[in-house]
């Protein structure tokens, strides 16, 4: 009976329900929920480069819960995958204690078992803790190491944030209006965290709140919201954590809102461009017309222009070959008086005259030419 009695015991107890953060202490249940259904987009491609921590790039956001087989289920702040597909447990702490060791041992080994309950491979796991402003380095021993099991953190301190000019900066940067970067959004959602005391992370929490609902952009603003409802969860009270789901809620309102605008000023456009389009298509017929109108003128020009042309090259042709003709005939006669000269000076030669006394009659010839005349009729 009374082993009966510690079995149905311990039945119930393995059926508790999840713990509810009490009143004013802690919202991290509804946070998983935000980050889940906030965060999970926006976080891709960001990085921890100013925290310190030399990571690749998120991938994604995965679940935080882990299932274990006591009564309650292990509840990660963030879990993610990263760019060279390892996978790294976030935790926040304003405490350093040896015995959290346990705790992040029994993250480690409640997600490997979760690979293992989903049959996959567990990817290299990296256990990450974001200190608060409360802790300094030089408090902290990164690795953990009870011989057959070494756990090995890899550590941000907040502390060593410059909080005021990161303040000062993002203020300047929303007052301007401007987007903020990667880098700075990451910055935005961690920066009440790098204060040293709990009153100044509350105060700067509602200060970052009013900063982050001034952003112009609607993205930016839900992803600051809600990053600071997740990070902060462990400090945050709950009335600063319903008004940071409110403002998400008129965000995602005004979202619709200027979706809508947005679609409206599209049709427009759309109306406008297509009574553009006919404008200019009726222009263009126009100007086709134009064109082809001048290019007939021109083409009836252009052949007036060739016949001219033809006409005139025709005549000079006449001219030339008139000019050529003439030419020709001078030439002949040239020739035969030519030839009517070399004659009598061949007569002459034969007839003895002296050289001198034909070059005074037939003027057309040197005495050289005489001489060699001479010479031809002598060998002849």
């Amino acid at each position: 009976m009374k082993e009966n009695r510690t079995k149905t015991k311990r039945t119930r107890q393995t059926h508790k329900k999840k713990p509810v953060p009490a009143k004013g202490k802690g919202v991290a249940y509804q946070s998983k929920d935000i980050i889940s259904k906030e965060l999970a987009e926006s976080f891709k491609g960001k990085a921890f480069r100013v925290y310190g921590l030399d990571l690749p790039e998120i991938r994604t956001v995965l679940p935080t819960n882990i299932p274990t087989i006591r009564a309650n289920e292990l509840w990660l702040d963030n879990l993610f995958e990263l760019a060279d597909s390892t996978v790294a447990i976030v935790d926040y702490e304003s405490k350093y204690r040896k015995k959290d060791m346990i705790k992040y041992l029994n993250y480690l080994t409640g997600i490997a078992n979760r690979y293992l309950k989903e049959k996959k491979d567990c990817p290299a796991l990296r256990m990450i803790v974001i200190y608060t402003g409360d802790i300094e380095r030089k408090n902290v021993s990164a690795e953990y190491n009870i011989g057959a099991v070494k756990v090995t953190l890899e550590p941000a301190f907040l502390s060593e944030l410059d909080s005021g000019r990161i303040y000062q900066h993002l203020k300047c940067k929303v007052e301007k209006k401007e987007p903020l970067d990667e880098e700075e959004l990451m910055e935005f959602i961690i920066l009440p965290l790098s204060y040293r005391k709990r009153a100044e992370k509350e105060q700067k929490i509602r200060e970052t709140v009013k900063l982050a609902a001034r952003l112009q952009d609607r993205r930016q603003q839900i992803f600051v919201l809600s990053g600071i409802l997740a990070f902060t969860d462990k400090v945050i009270d709950t009335e600063t954590a319903n008004h940071i789901r409110r403002m998400i809620k008129m965000t995602k309102v005004g979202r619709i809102i200027e979706e809508e605008k947005r679609q409206a000023i599209a049709e427009a456009e759309e109306k406008s461009r297509q009574a553009l389009a006919q404008a200019m298509a009726e222009k263009k017929r126009a100007l086709a017309k134009a064109k082809a109108e001048a290019r007939q003128a021109l083409a009836k020009a252009d052949a007036e222009n060739k016949q001219a042309l033809a006409k005139a090259k025709a005549e000079n042709k006449q001219v030339l070959a008139k000019a050529e003709a003439e030419k020709k005939n001078e030439k002949k006669r040239a020739d035969m008086l030519q030839q009517a000269a070399r004659e009598s000076v061949l007569k002459m030669i034969r007839k003895n005259y002296p050289t001198e006394e034909i070059a005074s009659i037939v003027s057309v010839f040197s005495q050289d030419d005489i001489e060699s005349m001479r010479k031809e009729v002598t060998y002849s």
